[in-house]
């Protein structure tokens, strides 16, 4: 039987995973009990129902999990941006037919943009310009 690392699975994190993951990318390296705290401050989750989903999260490769002391302690498998940026054009190819200027208009389109937002996109629209 091969060790368990080398299959990892390429699985996109669900809702819920990813409102963990967020909670480890803000935290850092955290227990189940520190998690589900943090989750509790949004709305009321069970402890075993965090534990659970952790445990799943850890089958999948979302997250590793340090078990050389008495807590274990669950940090991500990945780093925010590379899971963020693969979601992220997932989400374009699909919706958008991988057209970020599509989605930028109707996100702009939708909501009322501040004069700041605005001014910090014409920064970004400019320096990437210049590259």
């Amino acid at each position: 039987m091969g060790d368990k690392r080398s299959k990892i699975l390429k699985t996109e994190p669900t809702k819920s995973e990813l409102e963990i993951l967020q909670i480890l990318w803000e935290n850092g390296p955290s227990t189940v009990r520190v998690v589900n705290d943090k989750l509790n401050e949004q709305r009321e989750v069970n402890y075993t129902t965090t534990l659970k989903l952790m445990q799943i999260m850890t089958e999948k490769n979302l997250v590793l999990r340090d078990e050389s002391s008495m807590k274990h302690i669950y940090r991500p498998a990945e780093e925010e941006t590379k899971t963020k940026s693969h979601l992220l054009d997932r989400f374009v190819n699909t919706l958008y037919n991988g057209s970020a200027s599509k989605l930028v208009m109707q996100l702009l389109g939708s909501k009322k943009t501040s004069k700041e937002e605005l001014e910090e996109l014409k920064k970004i629209l400019k320096d990437l310009d210049n590259k």
